[in-house]
């Protein structure tokens, strides 16, 4: 893409940045106050039916991962126009969803840097190798990637594993500010959840809680995972690698029912978000229903989206994903292989200038 149509693209987005504090603030209300009160609604059904209680724990983990959207917005100084207000909202709002602001704000921001940049990863995306990375690993690497890659792990035990475990360390070499938000953030969950228990019971405490987070943990990490890695998703060397491209072909349009669009808080816009992350989450829609070029971005569905449980390698070679089995074959014999992949057709990735 040439770079004059690359900054046009870029400048596009300029009228979608503007932060509206009344939306803010709207957010902020309809999103925690039916949290709070599903929660104690859940706390209110344990005498009447646990079932129910899992039913109610299912809708206010929604109401989690939305709150983590105004989190995200928060760490993209796009939320509000104050950055103290952005930190102020943002850690509150990282206690609530058990992410250390600052922590995730640095990591996310490399993560926008350096989305689909096959020489830069490592912080803030998921564990991918190429083919031949993978053929070339010794063996405990290989089953170390193999139980990582594993459905059950990566969305069962994921949200243990990140959320309970990781994101309660500074990394080494944080800054002070950074390992200090870290330390008020896992103080404040403490006592939140111990306030809590004695409230409750500890007992009420996991019944009700143990489920909301589980399940706006894993419904985290799918958002995360199926907007980066898809069928037509974009990986590339250094050298070849561009921002624009990683942002608007490497991320996905996750077209969602309206419903689970507002839950999500529009996260779905996700190329919209690679290519400007100043947009706040309500302006996403917008800017991409107002800008011809992004339209052609890739769209999966919910239904669509499924088949990326099947991907566990990336192929450079075909720029597509492939699954374990198919190793052997493409390392065996290169050019039969070659010829049994789909290769990439003419015009295969999205003209971004709009023609």
């Amino acid at each position: 893409m040439a770079d004059t149509e690359i900054s046009r693209l870029k400048r596009a987005m300029a009228p979608y940045e503007k932060t509206d504090t009344r939306s803010s603030i709207r957010q902020i209300l309809n999103t925690t106050v039916p949290l709070v009160l599903l929660w104690y609604a859940a706390y209110l059904s344990l005498a009447v039916s646990y079932l129910l209680t899992l039913l109610l724990a299912i809708v206010t983990a929604g109401f989690v991962i939305r709150l983590f959207i105004l989190f995200h917005d928060c760490c993209h100084q796009s939320f509000f126009k104050s950055r103290l207000a952005n930190d102020i909202l943002g850690t509150i709002t990282g206690i609530l969803t058990l992410v250390p602001y600052q922590q995730w704000k640095r990591s996310h921001a490399i993560h926008h840097a350096t989305s689909g940049n096959l020489d830069k990863r490592g912080t803030g995306d998921m564990w991918l190798l190429t083919v031949q990375e993978y053929a070339d690993s010794p063996w405990w690497r290989r089953i170390a990637y193999r139980i990582y890659r594993n459905p059950v792990v990566m969305f069962g035990l994921g949200p243990i594993a990140v959320f309970l475990i990781e994101y309660r360390f500074n990394r080494k070499g944080a800054k002070r500010k950074e390992r200090i938000n870290t330390y008020v953030t896992n103080l404040s969950i403490l006592a939140l959840y111990a306030g809590l228990c004695w409230a409750v019971g500890w007992q009420s405490f996991l019944m009700i809680q143990g489920p909301i987070f589980m399940v706006s943990g894993l419904l985290g990490i799918w958002l995360f995972y199926v907007q980066h890695q898809f069928e037509d998703s974009y990986f590339e060397n250094e050298e070849e690698w561009s921002y624009v491209q990683a942002a608007v072909e490497g991320s996905s349009y996750y077209k969602l029912p309206k419903v689970l669009q507002w839950i999500t808080g529009n996260i779905g816009f996700h190329h919209v978000h690679h290519l400007s992350p100043k947009v706040p989450n309500y302006n996403l829609e917008k800017a991409h229903k107002e800008t011809p070029p992004l339209q052609k971005a890739t769209t999966i569905t919910v239904a669509t989206s499924l088949k990326s449980l099947r991907y566990r390698l990336w192929n450079d070679k075909s720029k597509t994903f492939v699954r374990f089995k198919e190793v052997k074959s493409l390392l065996g014999k290169p050019e039969a292989a070659k010829a049994s992949i789909k290769e990439p057709m003419a015009g295969h990735r999205p003209n971004w200038q709009g023609e």
